[in-house]
Parts: structure tokens; sequence; C-alpha cells
């Protein structure tokens, strides 16, 4: 089995550096080509709702060592992430630092064929303070408020998976499902017309639709039926039979959380606090399918990659409170509002095939369609805590969340995309139940501990799988420093459709994520 790379770079951080210096050579150009009807041109997914809606547990070690269960107890700058009111638990200001390696493995079956590959990276990816402001006035019962902030990455999509095996279907799939109904002369040349120039025109007049019919005309994936400008229909020159592909996909980037927070503590047994989050989006994905071993046909092979960027911001606030019940028990509530997120993509083709126009490699990396900002909500969320509290030698903890994905929606709904992808959003998406199970002991300085976590899946079928995953940590307590150390591991199963349509084969993916901590924490 032979696949055709045709001078293509191959995927990576070098991909993604090197494209972004070439989009900023051409953003002016570019974006006086397709701004003002962007919305026409590609509309988002449940995927985007999916991929900006989940928060993997990140930030301080001891917090990932008991798996996130902080909703009652607080006292952890992480932990601001389940319940608001507890920075009020500090007795004294502190920073903390942390830094997260991250790796995933992913095992993949497709048409029968397995293939592995792994993605690692390492980001400091918690840094947060907080200040402590007791009251010692007798006659009030607020006994201290505290400040905080905090920086945390909530979302690393570092990954990559391999899909290779013997399909019955090929890409040719994808662009006769846009190019059916499209009439030829809208895909034809102004006289002396640059190729690459008219893909972006094109795209930016008549829409997503004919920019990816025009791929696959120029591309030689199909011919017209007459050669007529109002022909619109057309006939694949890859035969009937089984193909050789070859799909990868890598993404990288970061989904960062930025949290600023007050909480106070009333009486002895009260804390209550309010947090505002604000999101930072870079997020980057680089497909690249490439096809052989066609049964007696004039074409050879095909290579078709993508690479879209996506930058944007988002904003929530969370309310919470935490109870004392008697010497050893607390309770925890938190209302999480929905996430607002408002995102802008940008999107980079190129095709290469044994029966191509030759004009066809003037589209590449450097023409870039540049969409208008959208919009995805994604719901609130609730969360119930309760922990025990052995004294100075240990606790228990269960935190138990609830968020309905079939609310989340993507804007402006004024397009017509996107009422159709909400309608399905809706049917296809459920409610979604996390538990996280947390516990520490400790022995004078030293701490011990460990954790489950168990999400359900968003989906009501068989493409998301459940999330299982367990902790454990240690940590040391110098006096006016603490060094804690965690290590988390969590697999989920789920399917991953190499396109949005036409050729919608899907890969089964197994998929473990690895993470290993060290925070350093200074007293105030």
């Amino acid at each position: 089995m032979i696949f055709h790379s045709h001078g293509y770079f191959l995927p990576g951080n070098n991909i993604f550096s090197f494209s972004k210096i070439q989009i900023l050579m051409k953003k002016v150009l570019i974006t006086l080509a397709v701004l003002g009807t962007a919305t026409q041109i590609k509309a988002q997914t449940i995927n985007d709702v999916l991929r900006y809606g989940s928060e993997n547990i990140q930030g301080t070690a001891r917090y990932q060592s008991m798996s996130g269960a902080f909703g009652a107890l607080g006292g952890d700058l992480s932990a601001l992430n389940n319940n608001p009111a507890g920075s009020a638990v500090f007795n004294n200001g502190m920073l903390t630092l942390s830094g997260t390696s991250y790796n995933t493995k992913n095992k993949t079956g497709y048409f029968g064929n397995r293939t592995a590959a792994d993605a690692s990276d390492f980001d400091l990816n918690q840094l947060g303070g907080v200040l402590v402001f007791h009251n010692n006035s007798n006659g009030s019962d607020w006994r201290k408020l505290s400040l905080a902030f905090n920086f945390e990455r909530a979302n690393n999509f570092e990954n990559e998976f391999i899909a290779s095996g013997i399909s019955n279907n090929s890409v040719d799939r994808y662009f006769l499902s846009f190019a059916d109904g499209i009439p030829l002369g809208d895909l034809g040349l102004f006289p002396d017309e640059h190729l690459g120039d008219a893909y972006l025109d094109i795209g930016s007049e008549y829409g997503f639709r004919t920019q990816q019919a025009f791929l696959g005309y120029y591309g030689g994936v199909f011919d017209p039926v007459s050669t007529g400008d109002n022909n619109t229909q057309y006939l694949s020159n890859v035969p009937e039979g089984t193909v050789n592909q070859y799909f990868l996909q890598s993404t990288t980037g970061y989904n960062n959380k930025f949290t600023v927070n007050m909480a106070g503590q009333y009486t002895d047994n009260f804390y209550i606090g309010a947090s505002l989050n604000f999101h930072d989006v870079q997020y980057e994905k680089y497909t690249q399918l490439d096809e052989d071993g066609y049964a007696s046909s004039a074409m050879e092979y095909i290579a078709f990659d993508n690479l879209l960027l996506t930058q944007g911001n988002a904003f929530s606030f969370a309310v919470g409170g935490i109870a004392r019940v008697g010497e050893m028990v607390r309770v925890g509530l938190t209302y999480q509002s929905p996430t607002w997120y408002r995102l802008n993509d940008e999107l980079s083709q190129r095709i290469e095939t044994s029966n191509e126009d030759p004009r066809i490699a003037e589209v590449d990396f450097n023409y870039v369609n540049i969409f208008e900002d959208y919009k995805i909500h994604i719901p609130s969320k609730y969360t119930g805590s309760m922990a025990v509290v052995f004294g100075q030698q240990g606790l228990v903890s269960l935190d138990y969340s609830y968020q309905d994905m079939s609310n989340a929606k993507l804007k402006p709904a004024s397009v017509e995309a996107y009422r159709a992808e909400n309608d399905y959003i809706s049917d296809n998406l459920q409610a979604v139940s996390t538990v996280r199970l947390g516990g520490e002991y400790r022995i004078k300085r030293f701490s011990l501990r460990g954790g489950y976590r168990y999400e359900q899946s968003p989906y009501d079928s068989d493409m998301i799988g459940d999330l299982n995953g367990y902790s454990f940590g240690l940590g040391y307590d110098f006096g006016a420093t603490r060094i804690d150390a965690a290590f988390g591991q969590y697999m989920r199963d789920y399917k991953s459709q190499l396109y949005e349509q036409g050729l919608t084969d899907t890969a089964d993916i197994d998929s473990k994520n690895t993470n290993v901590t060290l925070s350093l924490t200074f007293n105030l």
C-alpha cells in the first residue's frame, strides 16, 4: 500500500506555525475576498458544541489527585471551578503554580484495521492566588473576606489519531454530495482568472457547497454529464470497488480559563462566593486523507488536506455556598451559568490527484476562508457536594454535577443551517451526570490522596462512551511552602466521522489520557 504526500507538510507543530505565517501574509487580501457573506459558506455542527462544552480535570496537583472532588471542601484554588465559596475556606493568603505533562494514546479501528497514535505536551497549566482579610470587629458575624484569581488550562486540545484501512467508500462521495445540483456555469473561470482567486470568490459569492464542488471538479474527482453551463449532474472518475485509505487528524490548542473570585465566611458555619470566568480559545485541526489502490482506473490517487483555525473567547459566572453540618460534615451547592462563546473560523484546503487540472495546485494553504463570528451557548450546570472531614487525619469528598447538553445552541439563530443543527443537537444530546469521589489521608506533614471520576456520555447513542478515570497523588507541607504531585488517567471510547457529509464513515477510537502534575504553593 502506497500513500502519496506529494510535498505536503507532515502534521505537527511545524505545519501550524508555518501556516500561521502564511495566513498573516495573506489576511488583508483574503478578508476582502470573503468578508460579508461568510455565514453562507460554512456552518458549525454538534462537534463544536461538544468540543467547547467539556472541561477536563486540570489545575493544581492536589485538586487533580482527588479527581476534582472539592465542591464542599474549598481551600484550593482549582476548587473555584466547583464552588466559588471555596476561597473563603483559606485561613491565609496563598499563591500556587502548577505544571502538567499531558499524554494521549489512541487506538483506532477502521474497517477491521487497527492503528495507534499518541500526542504529548507540557504546560504551565495553573497560576493563582488568594488574599484573605479577617474581620476583627466583635459586632459582625462576617468572619473574613477573600479575593482570589486563578488561571487554568480548562482544556488541552493536543491530540492525534490515524484511521487506515481498505474502504468501500471513496472521498469522491464527499465532493459529489456538494456538487449534485450545482450548475456547471457556477464553477467556471473568468478569462485569465487565477484559479486560487476563483476558489475564494466562489466561496464568497455562492457559499461553501459550491466551493467544495469547485475543488472536486478541478481536482478531477468527477466530470459533468454534459458540458453546458446548466448541467447539474456529475459522474465520479473513481470506479466502484475498494480503496486504500489513510486518514490523519491532528489537533492542538487550548481553552484557557481566567477566574476572578470573591467570597466570605458568615459565622463559623457558612461560606458564600461568586466568580466571573473569562475564556480564551485557540484551536487548530489538520486533517489529511490519502487514497489509492483503485481498480482499473485512470485515477491513481487522491490527496485532500484541510487546516481549520478557531479563535475566540467566552464568559460565564458562578455562585455557590458551603455549610458546616456538625463538626465533621460539610455540604455545598453551586450554580454555574451558561458559558457564552464567541468564535471565528479560518479554513484552508488543498487537493491533488492523478487526474487533476494542473492549475488546482494554485489552491493551497495560502488561500484562507475567513468566516463571520458565530456563538455557542453551553448550558448551565448544577453541582451538589458533601465532604466528611476527620479532623487533621483526613477527609472524604463527593461531588455530583448535572448539565443538560440537549439545551446547547449554535447562534445566530437566523442562520438556517444553525436552526437545523440545533434541532439535531436537541434530539441527539442528553443530560450529563458527573460523579467525582476523592479522599486524603495525612501522616504528619505527608498527605496521601486518591480519587475516581465518572462522566456520562453527552450522546444518547454510542457516538461517545462514558468516561471513567482515576487519580492518586501525594504532598509534603514544609510550613511556608507545600509541594504536591498527582497522576491522573481517564479512558473514553468514541466514534469520529471522517467528514460531515458524503464520506461519513466513522473511526472507532479507544482513547487513554494521562496527566502528571507538579504544584508548588507559597503561604503569604
